[in-house]
């Protein structure tokens, strides 16, 4: 071959090589509200700029819909490469044979960012990790401390400290507190950060069998009636925005939520150094303060050599600490980091509004590192806990006493016996 056939060859295989086909990914998330998806493509957009043989893309979905959606697309091959996931949600998918283990993947990860141990568990299980945490969701109780200061009580710290200082800050203008008990995913978070502090956090025995009908669960309904008596009398049908709603117009002087600090800035008028979010009281004192947390994570659902790859290199990427508090920070104070340098970013703590409200980022960030979730608090996965998850039966089951009049002990009684019958 002479000198110039081989430059010719060499200039063709090169210039092949640039015109190549980018691998292309697609994204399903639940990240709805318009201000997450812009961040969310503005992060892709960066991604894609600096990797010009990966193209990523995005298709934002409903959690109202995904549960049946996203087995359907899988099963008719229509589904996404990578999908946003919570536990209780990762092993429909799994089960369809459709999510790829990412331990291997994880591992690496860890090493060099170091996982919160806790975001990690609920996705580990039977020989394999099932997705790449990427950002924690922990409940706190929200309260303004001049509130407090006018009714002279402090920081509750055990339930009776709690009920009493609900009963205290009620006055003729505002309730004390504000806590759901609607049939929906809302109160099954609020009645288990409840259970989760007095020794109910275990769902399962370690047989596979329901354990929820026992005294520490038949206390912590009794308990959280109180506590709903106490509430708006429309709180049978409080969902999140409810909730903030009641905080921010200052007709709740206290609620149990996730850090939506946006909310508070934007719609309550108060001064950040007003706002108070602390541990959700336990039980007793001395007890050890624990929430309920949600770590989302990504899933692989794709087996492709080239496409997982891809996946690979843009979760790296996204985990990086300079692309990372871009990434959480598309709802300020909402997003907690997984990772321990991810904590430490100075892309997170740069953000405007995560400066604004500092005091109480870390204190979220503090209490999810004790975050639980129902089903997932033993590293033994049960798949029932979907069914149960889908059905609400927690929230069911807090409808029993509070609005059918049952007693703790019988709504939790037929609760159990609710779960057994989902779990067949």
């Amino acid at each position: 071959m002479t000198r110039l056939a081989s430059l010719t060859l060499a200039s063709a295989l090169i210039s092949s090589a640039a015109y190549a086909a980018p691998v292309e990914l697609t994204i399903w998330h639940m990240e709805q509200p318009p201000h997450r998806v812009e961040r969310i493509q503005q992060m892709l957009d960066a991604f894609n700029e600096s990797h010009l043989d990966i193209t990523v893309s995005q298709e934002p979905q409903s959690w109202g819909e995904v549960y049946a959606k996203a087995p359907a697309a899988v099963a008719a091959g229509a589904g996404p490469d990578m999908m946003f996931a919570i536990p209780d949600f990762t092993p429909i998918l799994k089960d369809l044979g459709a999510a790829q283990s990412v331990a291997d993947f994880v591992k690496t990860l860890d090493e060099k960012h170091h996982f919160v141990p806790a975001t990690l568990e609920p996705y580990t299980y039977d020989d394999g990790v099932w997705a790449v945490p990427l950002y924690n969701m922990s409940m706190n109780m929200w309260y303004r401390k001049s509130d407090f200061e006018k009714a002279g009580i402090s920081v509750p710290e055990t339930w009776d400290e709690w009920l009493k200082a609900t009963e205290n800050l009620a006055t003729s203008e505002m309730y004390g507190i504000g806590v759901p008990a609607n049939k929906q995913l809302y109160t099954d978070q609020t009645i288990y950060s409840v259970m989760a502090n007095g020794g109910a956090s275990e769902l399962y025995n370690e047989d596979g069998t329901l354990r929820f009908d026992n005294p520490e669960t038949v206390a912590a309904y009794d308990f959280y009636s109180k506590l709903v008596a106490l509430s708006p009398p429309d709180v049978n049908s409080w969902t999140w925005g409810e909730a903030e709603a009641c905080f921010t117009s200052k007709s709740c002087g206290m609620i149990m939520q996730f850090s939506v600090i946006s909310t508070y800035d934007t719609q309550g008028g108060g001064a950040p150094e007003d706002l108070g979010i602390a541990a959700i009281p336990a039980k007793e004192a001395g007890d050890e303060h624990y929430t309920i947390a949600y770590p989302n994570a990504v899933m692989l659902l794709t087996d492709d050599e080239a496409k997982t790859e891809a996946f690979e290199t843009f979760i790296s990427w996204l985990l990086e600490p300079e692309n990372y508090g871009k990434f959480l920070n598309m709802e300020p104070g909402l997003f907690m980091p997984v990772t321990a340098d991810g904590a430490e970013a100075e892309s997170f703590w740069s953000d405007p509004m995560v400066e604004k409200y500092k005091p109480q980022i870390e204190t979220a960030i503090a209490n999810s590192r004790n975050g639980k979730l129902f089903g997932f608090t033993s590293g033994r996965i049960f798949p029932s806990i979907a069914a149960i998850s889908a059905q609400n039966l927690l929230a069911a089951t807090v409808q029993d006493v509070t609005v059918s009049g049952d007693s703790a002990a019988d709504a939790v009684a037929a609760g159990q016996k609710a779960m057994e019958e989902a779990a067949e």
